[in-house]
């Protein structure tokens, strides 16, 4: 149970049909008008599909968004991350951009994305859209120019070879399974794509590719975007030679060769390209950002993407934290410190969830344990670091997984192809559960693109918006006090760095000092204050499964501790 220190009130949602008390208003956001705002800000991942249905049809939209604007706006949201929303054939479900100024129909129009960036202004919630900038649909216009004949002006847009020994140029394989050639019979060749064979990949070579990328950055900032995360930047670019990538043991979910990658991802070109897009059009825009999808395994490694004078992403994820084995105070100290100490000063970015990813309450939840537990856990690992977190939708509710149970029902492409080894990212993108209401109130009652999850009538905005122990409310609180503590404005200090089970450290400014302790650990644990060079606990401030006595804190199994503390000198 959530034990709420005084000072912290936790505020109700608001949620359509829901008579729970109004919600205390959240402390509005200091420095959302600064240029680096997004230091301060908390960003919240929405897939337009699943997020709110306005029209009944079974899939998201704009006006569902914006009709949940004031949910966002108290539960503390600075930024949307909104999940591409332009024109497609939907093959992997927006990612496959048939027009990069535009709104697929299926979410709305452009008018109204326009009113969601204004709504957005209006209530202190900031628009960031995802730049796909590695590829576009087949079913885009430069792509249906480029394969219609060899000598078509687009044709270098896209990467085109002949083929060899009677096959693909070279043995490179898709990241969505099989080769990563398809034969062309009207343009006479093979096209690359690392991904789908419908998201053919642009030829950043070229000068006018990227002239007309970097156009399309200008057009969105121009009517009101603050940034762009970057889809796929480590596979802008690929070896001109088309040398063969070596072939590893064993052979990949999809039946293919396992091969390592090193002549078609994380090219050096690709953080050159990063430095022009941001020198020649994101900081011409005061208070624009881009985030990073970056896989990083090493502080070195997350360093490379800040640029050599912090001049390329100002917010590459540190996605590894995600895909940490196992996921242990030792392995999260050590990625923490390395990207805390980066050697260019870069600011750290954190996710614990993403639409590519198993929900970590699900993925992170040990049989006999509870998953709300692990929600707390990672939520006040994410908005206690120093650092901007990124939450997923529903990962303030601790909304887990809901997972195909056969083929026939497989959504995604991966899922259709590499089942039942890989079954695809269904089960993270499923709709958002708002009340006990027919599916979960996402709609008013229309079959829902992806079945809702069975927990829906339990685990709820509304269900948790009154209790004071729910995750949600854990949340709000957890927050708020990013918002007001001075702490939390100052560094971050790691403490009792050999403890195998407690993640440790202090956020420390002049004013407050703040301990944070987290037990990833499935066993009690208790950690001495020395430890963690604390005198005395001056005031609890979030605590979730632990309490302190003495000279020491107990924690439960993945508990979390958060509280003043008056530190040793």
């Amino acid at each position: 149970m959530a034990l709420l220190a005084s000072g912290c009130a936790v505020a109700a949602e608001p949620v359509q049909g829901n008579t729970s008390p109004t919600p205390m208003k959240m402390p509005a956001n200091p420095a959302a008008a600064q240029a680096d705002w997004w230091k301060k800000a908390v960003f919240y991942e929405v897939y337009p599909r699943s997020f709110a249905d306005s029209d009944n049809d079974g899939v998201g939209d704009l006006k569902g968004i914006a009709g949940r604007i004031d949910y966002l706006r108290d539960l503390g949201i600075d930024a949307i991350w909104l999940t591409p929303m332009f024109p497609s054939p939907q093959v992997d479900f927006g990612y496959d951009v048939s027009d990069f100024k535009d709104v697929d129909p299926q979410y709305g129009t452009l008018a109204d994305l326009d009113r969601l960036i204004a709504l957005g202004k209006q209530n202190g919630v900031k628009l960031v859209l995802d730049l796909v900038i590695n590829h576009t649909s087949d079913q885009h216009e430069w792509f249906k120019q480029a394969s219609s004949a060899r000598d078509n002006p687009y044709r270098d847009f896209y990467i085109w070879r002949d083929g060899k020994a009677g096959g693909p140029p070279n043995n490179w394989t898709s990241q969505f399974g099989g080769p990563a050639w398809t034969g062309n019979s009207k343009a006479g060749q093979y096209y690359y794509h690392m991904y789908t064979p419908e998201q053919p990949d642009l030829n950043l070579r070229n000068p006018k590719v990227e002239a007309a990328m970097f156009d399309i950055v200008r057009w969105w900032f121009d009517k009101g975007v603050y940034g762009f995360r970057l889809d796929a930047v480590d596979s802008m670019f690929e070896r001109e030679d088309l040398k063969d990538n070596p072939e590893l043991p064993g052979k990949d979910e999809y039946g293919m060769p396992r091969q390592e990658r090193i002549n078609n991802y994380r090219l050096p070109e690709v953080h050159t390209q990063l430095q022009r897009l941001r020198g020649q059009v994101v900081d011409r825009y005061p208070g624009r950002v881009l985030i990073g999808e970056t896989y990083a395994e090493t502080g070195k490694d997350i360093a490379r993407y800040y640029g050599p004078r912090n001049d390329e992403i100002q917010m590459p994820m540190f996605l590894s934290l995600i895909r940490a084995k196992p996921f242990a105070a030792s392995s999260l100290r050590e990625r923490i410190e390395a990207v805390e100490n980066n050697p260019v000063g870069g600011w750290p970015t954190f996710a614990l969830d993403n639409h590519d990813n198993i929900r970590a309450a699900s993925r992170l939840t040990p049989p006999g344990h509870d998953p709300d537990d692990i929600a707390k856990l990672t939520g006040a690992l994410l908005l206690t670091l120093r650092g901007t977190p990124i939450l997923y939708y529903g990962q303030e509710i601790g909304m887990l997984n809901n997972d195909p149970k056969r083929v026939e029902d497989v959504q995604d492409p991966i899922g259709r192809k590499g089942w039942p080894q890989e079954k695809g990212r269904d089960g993270e993108r499923t709709p958002m559960q708002w009340d006990a209401s027919v599916n979960a109130g996402f709609n008013r009652g229309a079959k829902p693109w992806l079945p809702v999850g069975d927990d829906y009538r339990t685990r709820n905005v509304a269900a948790q918006t009154s209790d004071p122990s729910s995750v949600l409310s854990w949340y709000r609180q957890l927050i708020a006090l990013r918002r007001t503590h001075p702490a939390f404005l100052g560094d971050f200090i790691s403490v009792d760095r050999t403890n195998p089970s407690v993640l440790a450290f202090l956020r420390s400014s002049p004013e407050a000092t703040v301990l944070v302790l987290l037990n990833l650990s499935d066993k009690p644990a208790t950690v001495g204050l020395a430890a963690v060079e604390a005198v005395r606990i001056t005031k609890p401030l979030a605590v979730n499964g632990a309490s302190a006595s003495g000279s020491e804190v107990s924690l439960k199994p993945f508990g979390a501790y958060v509280a003043e503390i008056a530190r040793r000198k």
